[in-house]
């Protein structure tokens, strides 16, 4: 039911974080604004494959 999913910075494409996901509520890619160690600012990181 739930997935795995890591969450890529947008900016430097690293995988910062990894969450779980419920597949049948949210159908569309995870979008959040989190922190980027590399970049040092709060980028927008989407969700991408584990």
């Amino acid at each position: 039911m739930r997935d795995l999913i890591t969450l890529v910075c947008d900016g430097c494409k690293r995988k910062n974080y990894t969450t779980s996901k419920n597949k049948k509520r949210t159908t569309d890619k995870l979008s959040l604004r989190k922190f980027c160690s590399a970049c040092r600012s709060h980028t927008v990181h989407k969700e991408g494959k584990v």
